[in-house]
């Protein structure tokens, strides 16, 4: 069954109305409110404020990386472990053939079910995961292997063990070696990027975000809590913020915004799949084009130019 959110009450009591109407076996009704449904949904859809894209991006039924990388790889295999303390499994990391051609695909895996979600750690790595993503983008960048992300985490795990195995370096260091990887890179957000848990798998060549996902340094809970010690004015913290892809294109913070299905990536999961796709086939070959000392020329100089600043 379809999980609704509350701006979305209009439109389950409209499908609930056409369930109604199909148990009936009542055609005409059936017609009639389907193209109710289709005017509220665009109506609904084409005036999301920035506080409702951040409930699809956080919907519970939102694709997670691996719903993305399976169907879109064959003959994959999945790489485990950064050789130095265990496997996380927040973190996925698959080597396979992508239209024709050998490609490493590696995400942040939130879970599905209490018992998955644990499992996964409710997709926020620890130190171990983020050397598992500089060991495996290592082994890419040693084969010549265009890298692919996907990003969908609330945040690095903050707990002491996390600390204690120097969380915080981890991240930095992906940050310093994947700024300067030769092999081709792609960063996708495709729910919640969230801080530097987001940030230790955004540098790349092409960083791109789904229409309904979030970039942002830290949650707007945590920003409210913050700024008015109340973490109920998320909304407005939401807004203020600017952490949708429409305002981080318009801000020079990502390359390209990837239009999912109207109504969401969960509604309709093999179009956002083929989307992905689609995308992950043309950015390869804008960088085929470029050769590796102008594409990393590219991607330093678009580093650099971020938190650029001018005064009047």
């Amino acid at each position: 069954m379809a999980t609704y959110l509350d701006f979305e009450k209009s439109i389950k009591q409209i499908d609930e109305e056409i369930s109604t109407a199909k148990i009936k076996d009542d055609a005409t009704a059936v017609e009639i409110l389907q193209k109710n449904l289709e005017k509220e949904v665009i109506k609904t859809y084409k005036n999301l404020s920035e506080y409702q894209k951040l409930q699809l991006a956080r919907h519970p039924d939102r694709p997670y990386a691996i719903d993305y990388m399976r169907p879109l790889l064959n003959n994959y295999y999945e790489i485990h472990g950064d050789r130095t303390f265990r496997d996380d499994t927040s973190i996925v990391c698959y080597v396979g053939d992508f239209w024709g051609r050998k490609i490493v695909m590696i995400g942040e895996q939130k879970g599905r079910g209490t018992k998955n979600k644990i499992r996964r750690n409710f997709g926020m790595p620890h130190p171990e995961g983020y050397r598992k993503i500089l060991r495996v983008c290592k082994l890419a960048e040693k084969f010549s292997l265009p890298i692919v992300f996907f990003v969908d985490t609330p945040g690095a795990y903050p707990g002491i063990g996390a600390e204690e195995r120097g969380q915080s370096e981890a991240i930095a260091r992906n940050l310093y070696e994947l700024s300067s990887l030769k092999t081709k890179t792609i960063s996708i957000i495709i729910g919640e990027g969230g801080s530097g848990g987001a940030l230790a798998l955004g540098v790349a060549d092409k960083v791109a975000m789904m229409t309904y996902s979030v970039f942002s340094v830290i949650s707007p809970e945590g920003c409210a809590a913050i700024l008015w010690n109340d973490p109920a004015k998320q909304e407005s913290a939401t807004k203020a913020m600017r952490i949708t892809a429409d305002d981080l294109r318009g801000l020079r913070l990502i390359d390209d915004v990837i239009e999912e299905p109207l109504m969401g990536a969960h509604r309709d999961k093999d179009s956002a799949i083929t989307i992905i796709g689609d995308y992950i086939a043309q950015t390869l070959k804008l960088l085929d084009a470029m050769d590796d000392d102008e594409r990393q020329e590219a991607r330093y100089r678009k580093i650099l130019s971020i938190g650029a600043f001018q005064e009047l």
